[in-house]
């Protein structure tokens, strides 16, 4: 039977090289020849340093690529439709959260590269529900990133309700902020960028960003005080610590809005949530069609990702580069 190059996570939780069996798409699937995949930090949740899921998977949720097979009951799309699939592998469209519309909260929704094998592969499975269609403006290459950091970032701001000239502040300059930053730009926002160290100001005010601040060299939420307050806080960095930081930054009322996943607990006062208006809240992505809305935002605007490539076979080794924080600032494997 006909096989595809694919990497998997091995026992030890390695990524490895594997061949898998190509068959035809099941009822509500299609088949996708992989055009190109992110390497995104949430990968780890099957990669390092122990995986959650079953031995074998195979990650990647920021696939792109083309229709090559269309199961049965299948509708509104065909062979050679280029698609993406991003970390929510698509709603089942029955369940109580989808009869409410709440589809992100499916309760029978495959992760992408998680619970079901992502994109590090020339092919992957997804249902219908979970495809994205990709502007004809946007490479493959360029669209992957975009799938899951451009719309962690993009449907973030839009659930925050932003108003022309709202202060947003964006925490974490990388595979994330570096997006974010451009995201709230073309929405309006003035745009703080907060990152460690001097070292990304320049690249910073390059995306976008109105000012900058170095976390290590000031108390971040003075300097957001001075500014007037932030009506937003978009954190990316994965430290709950560090977002705590942020809130004395808020203007009143102000939002924080989380989006990089952390176990470490975010600290706050009843005074504040009382007197200060101060909201926290998370984000997870969204829907598929709103992750269509998102391309053609950045489509539309100029919004892009940074990119540095990587083949099929060198899955492991930009892997490690991401999750280093070495990666400028997204890594996309080209697999076809």
């Amino acid at each position: 039977m006909a096989t595809y190059r694919a990497i998997h996570v091995d026992s030890d939780g390695s990524l490895q090289p594997t061949r898998k069996t190509l068959v035809e798409p099941a009822a509500g699937q299609v088949r996708i020849a992989v055009e190109s995949c992110g390497v995104c930090h949430s990968d780890s949740a099957a990669v390092h340093p122990h995986p959650t899921t079953e031995v074998g998977v195979v990650p990647g949720h920021e696939a792109v690529g083309r229709i090559d097979a269309v199961g049965v009951d299948v509708a509104g799309w065909s062979v050679g439709d280029r698609v993406g699939v991003g970390f929510l592998g698509g709603h089942c469209g029955v369940c109580g959260q989808c009869r409410r519309g709440r589809f992100v909260a499916c309760a029978d929704q495959p992760r992408t590269g998680i619970t079901v094998d992502g994109g590090y592969a020339e092919y992957l499975y997804a249902r219908q529900s979970g495809l994205v269609s990709i502007p004809e403006q946007l490479s493959s290459i360029d669209a992957s990133p975009l799938l899951c950091a451009g719309f962690t970032t993009y449907n973030a701001l839009v659930k925050a309700q932003l108003k022309p000239g709202d202060l947003v502040a964006v925490q974490g300059i990388g595979g994330l902020g570096h997006l974010g930053v451009q995201y709230a730009r073309k929405m309006g926002a003035t745009v703080v960028a907060i990152a460690r160290g001097a070292g990304k100001a320049d690249l910073a005010r390059g995306f976008g960003a109105h000012h900058y601040i170095d976390s290590s060299a000031t108390d971040v939420g003075a300097e957001l005080a001075k500014l007037g307050g932030a009506d937003v806080v978009l954190a990316t960095a994965a430290s709950g610590s560090s977002m705590t930081a942020l809130i004395p930054g808020l203007a009143d009322p102000g939002l924080l809005m989380v989006v990089g996943a952390s176990s470490e607990p975010i600290e706050i006062s009843p005074l504040s949530l009382i007197f200060n208006g101060v909201t926290i809240a998370g984000s997870l992505t969204g829907s598929s069609i709103e992750n269509e809305d998102n391309l053609r935002f950045a489509v539309q605007h100029g919004v892009s990702a940074m990119i540095e490539e990587a083949p099929l076979d060198g899955a492991p080794t930009a892997y490690a580069r991401m999750m280093s924080g070495a990666a400028r600032f997204r890594m996309v494997l080209t697999i076809s």
